[in-house]
Parts: C-alpha cells; structure tokens; sequence
C-alpha cells in the first residue's frame, strides 16, 4: 500500500462562546486537516491547531512544513511504518503540530489496513470517558455563570481560566469554590505567575481549606526548579503542561521531582508515537497523566482517545472538551460527544466518514 497523494485543508467552526485564556482569546475554530490517501483507496486523517503562542506554530508555517514532509513521504508503502514515523521526526525540528498530523493520519491508515479500530491496534479497550469543560476567563459573574450553565449539562469537573493579577485569580478561585463545594475544580494559570506568587496563593487558598484537584502550569515553561519550589510547599497537585514537549523532557521533570502530573497533548509532543513514550515514561515514575488539546477539532480530539484507552491506567484524568466548545461537530463518524461524556465507537482507524 504506497502513499500516492497528501493533501491539507482548512476547517473552520465557530465556537459556543469566545474560549479566553491568560495567553490568548479565540472565537472561531480554526483547523488544518491533512489526509493521507494510499494506491488503494485508503484515506487517513490527521488535524492540528495553529498555537503560535505555544507551540510557535501557525496556520502557514504547519502547511509548509507539511508540504516539506509530504516530499519525504510520498511512494514509500505502509509496510514501512516505524521508517515512516522516523521520516516524519527527523525532518526537521519543532513543528510539532505538524508532526502529530501526520501521525494520526499514518496511525488511522495503519489500523484500517488491519480492519480494527486504533485503540484495538494500540493495545487498549477502554471506550467510555468522562472529560471536565473549561471556564474561560472572565469577570468573576461572568464565570460564575459559565459554572451554573456547565453544571446543569452534567459536568462534574471544572476547569478555570486564570492569570491576571494574583488578587484577582485568588477572588476568581475563592468565588467559584465558595459558590460550587462539590465541584472538582482544576486550575490552569497559563504560565502567568511566578513561583513565589503561585506558593502565596496555593497556599491562601489551602489555608481556607480549598485545595483544587490540581493547578496547571502556573509559571514559565522552562523553569523546571520554580515548579520544584511551588511543588515542595503546596499541597495542591501540581500538572506540568508547556514545559512537557518531549519524552526527554518528561524524565528532565521527573528526576527533579518537579511535578505531580504530567499534561500529553499530542499537537505538543509531535504525535501518537512520543504520546504513548510519555505515558510510559510517566508510569515508570508512578506518575499519572492528563490527556489534554489545544481547542482541536473531533478528528484530533479522536486520535487523544484511542491513545488513552491505550494508556487507561497511566492517563486517568481529561481535558478533551474541544468538541463541546464548537457550536456544531463538524465531523461525521468518530467517537460519539454528549458534553462531559465520550464514547468511541468500533468502527476501523478514527471512524472518519466525512467533513461536514
């Protein structure tokens, strides 16, 4: 089965609400689609998000780097899938949006060559998760209000937008503890504090016995010992997400002792293959993970699951809630959304049918 076409296309969706965060406003869906198509008619999908204030990678620069990788790619055959993942990785570096698309894509195609869904190719069998939402960042009524709507869709899980002024996301957290006691609430700052602020104010909340399920990268990505410091003196459990890209990077935190969680997004990482490195890298360290996104759309949000159900005992906590943030699924076929819970059908690779 030799590779004989890849294409790209753009997806747009436009969102529920704006999706409003420390480093960035967002009002509309914005994709890439890349589709991999074999001699046989066999067509694998893959999909990434521009993030330049994460990732540093736009719109035009995943499509150039796509077009860069598609030269390596082309006529090679299926058969040589480890060889075609190397390809991809050592093409050039970073452009890790871009690397993840390909992957799904040859991932999708490799598992409906053996007529089985992903996760069964994978090695896993979990098919029914649950996922928290997210609250953007606003005024305290605003997000208050946000909670209210979240939770009577059924979400039990709450994650918060903060990162504006140490005072105000104190408020902001206190608020929406206060007005929702059973609630789990998880808490992403975006990089915008430093460590010593993130101490005084993990621990203010402590004090009133308000302890999040978990605060998510408080400070600059690549200040590994300012996330030991904060780790060291709270006791709320501290997720590393920007400052985990790479596998390498992983076992630098780990052997610090620099976080509780580890935050795999595979738009982050480079893909499925370093994904699944990751997570067993973090189980070796008995260290459990988050799957996250990076406001996908269902495609990529689809390939995040098989690799869960594939990792169920290392990666037990879900930020998945891109799908539910989109006015519409653009996507026919693929895992079915009904808000907080998903469940992944038996259909062969991703269950892509169609883009809507």
């Amino acid at each position: 089965m030799k590779i004989i076409k890849i294409q790209t296309q753009i997806l747009q969706t436009p969102l529920k609400t704006p999706f409003k965060t420390a480093l960035r406003t967002v009002t509309h869906l914005q994709d890439l689609i890349v589709t991999i198509q074999t001699q046989n008619g066999l067509i694998g999908y893959g999909e990434g998000a521009p993030t330049p204030v994460i990732t540093g990678e736009t719109l035009q620069s995943i499509q150039g780097a796509i077009q860069t990788m598609e030269k390596l790619l082309l006529h090679h055959s299926l058969d040589e899938f480890n060889h075609l993942l190397q390809l991809i990785h050592q093409s050039m570096v970073d452009n890790s949006t871009a690397k993840a698309m390909l992957e799904m894509a040859l991932y999708d195609l490799r598992a409906q060559s053996f007529q089985r869904p992903l996760y069964q190719l994978l090695g896993g069998s979990k098919t029914h998760f649950t996922t928290d939402i997210t609250i953007s960042l606003n005024s305290i009524e605003t997000m208050i209000a946000d909670a209210q709507k979240a939770i009577d869709q059924g979400y039990t899980i709450l994650k918060i937008k903060v990162g504006t002024t140490i005072q105000e996301d104190y408020d902001r957290i206190h608020a929406i503890a206060t007005h929702f006691p059973t609630i789990q609430l998880r808490i992403d700052a975006n990089q915008a504090w430093s460590p010593k602020e993130s101490v005084r104010l993990l621990q203010r909340l402590e004090q009133h016995d308000i302890i999040p399920q978990l605060i998510e990268q408080p400070i600059k990505a690549h200040d590994f010992r300012g996330m030991k410091y904060i780790k060291e003196r709270t006791l709320t459990p501290l997720l590393a997400d920007e400052s985990v890209f790479s596998p390498q990077q992983s076992i630098q935190l780990l052997e610090l002792g620099a976080c509780d969680l580890i935050n795999i997004k595979l738009a982050k990482c480079g893909g499925i293959t370093p994904a699944l490195q990751i997570a067993d890298i973090a189980q070796l360290y008995g260290v459990e993970c988050m799957m996250g996104c990076m406001l996908e759309g269902p495609i990529a949000i689809n390939a995040a699951l098989h690799v869960v159900s594939a990792r169920s005992e290392t990666i037990t906590l879900l930020d998945l809630d891109a799908v539910a943030l989109l006015q519409y699924n653009p996507l026919q076929g693929g895992a079915t959304f009904k808000e907080s819970h998903i469940q992944l059908n038996n259909t062969r690779g991703l269950g892509v049918e169609k883009i809507c």
